[in-house]
């Protein structure tokens, strides 16, 4: 396996630029995932590293090696599709042994390769069928025993889960993950579905129009975003996002909305008095006040098994709340809400930065 280095790589398409000097140092054996919403730019830097598309600026390196003018076919690199790519007029062995009867590796050697990535992902008894035969989580196990068998220094995924239905990406998600843990591969997976980041990677890389608005592990850039995109971006259901007026006099600090509702903060916040800022507080930072609280009139209550979703509004501003309690509220009734002091979140209104960042 290998490290992955990404110096100050820039793309454009004739004159307009869609990646904007990006750095990112990518450990061996780690796995990093490439998250953003559609056009942000992760797709592009994925097919660079790949080989599928020119650098026009910057450097990437493999393994200490820079590959900017490398073909993709050396190297050493296997990519898995969004749409499998399966060869429909060959059965699974001959699509997982595909790559190495064209490299001119010995009968031998294919067979030991295709059965070790079968048996790796479970595809033993499925090796005589077409793809046609199989379903969607097993035609793309397929794809990756396919990147298997070349046992390359980097496996690259290009939004992998997108075609399957949602119990199905939840196991393939596992099965993905259990076999990074195996093999200790050196992965670079791309995605705009953050549950998927959160829950697969040792580092997210959170993308945005061609630049990378954060990086680090999956709870860090959870309990710690660095600004507003990436605190909207990350969590489901999303932070809720409150307009206000820093109100701070002596070690009394408090939030003032637009149509005047006190939001309570911790004695240590940071930011100025009469500074506009975004209040910002995850749906599960919430609690049902014992006594007094920041009132909220209730608009819809979602049970989802494990929590119980509730939409309100504060003053005229909308906010979630989730609980796992089972809470009996009804729409257009006024319950006393409590937020944890110490998992609030102010933004610079102006800027969008985290003001603790």
């Amino acid at each position: 396996m290998a490290s992955v280095e990404v110096r100050n790589v820039v793309k454009r398409f004739g004159s307009i630029e869609v990646i904007h000097g990006i750095d990112i140092v990518i450990d061996d054996g780690s796995f990093v995932v490439l998250l953003g919403p559609s056009g942000c730019g992760k797709s592009t830097l994925l097919r660079m590293v790949a080989g599928l598309e020119e650098i026009s600026g910057g450097e990437i390196a493999i393994g200490g090696r820079v590959v900017n003018n490398v073909p993709p076919k050396d190297r050493d690199i296997a990519m898995v599709f969004q749409n499998y790519a399966l060869y429909p007029h060959m059965k699974v062995f001959d699509n997982m042994a595909f790559s190495l009867k064209l490299a001119k590796v010995e009968s031998k050697t294919i067979q030991d390769k295709v059965r070790r990535a079968a048996e790796i992902l479970n595809l033993g008894e499925y090796l005589d069928r077409y793809p046609r035969q199989l379903s969607g989580g097993q035609r793309q196990r397929v794809a990756m025993g396919r990147a298997i068998v070349r046992d390359p220094q980097v496996f690259l995924f290009d939004e992998p889960l997108s075609n399957l239905d949602a119990k199905l990406r939840v196991q393939m998600r596992t099965e993905i993950k259990a076999l990074h843990q195996r093999l200790r591969s050196t992965s670079i997976y791309v995605t705009h579905d953050q549950i998927e980041a959160m829950t697969m990677a040792d580092k997210i890389v959170v993308m945005r129009d061609g630049r990378i608005e954060q990086t680090g592990a999956p709870l860090e850039v959870y309990d710690n975003p660095r600004n507003l995109f990436v605190a909207g971006f990350i969590g489901s259901p999303a932070m809720n996002l409150i307009n206000g007026t820093m109100r701070a006099a002596g070690a009394q600090r408090r939030v003032e909305t637009d149509d005047g509702v006190a939001l309570p903060l911790p004695a240590n916040a940071p930011g100025a008095d009469g500074q506009r800022v975004i209040y910002g507080l995850r749906p599960d930072h919430l609690r049902v006040a014992n006594g007094a609280g920041v009132e909220a009139v209730v608009d819809v209550v979602e049970p989802t098994g494990a929590d119980t979703l509730v939409f309100a509004r504060v003053g005229k501003q909308s906010i979630c709340g989730a609980f796992a309690e089972r809470h009996s509220f009804k729409p257009g009734q006024t319950i006393a809400l409590e937020p944890l002091l110490a998992s609030i979140h102010l933004f610079d209104a102006q800027s969008g930065n985290n003001l603790r960042a």
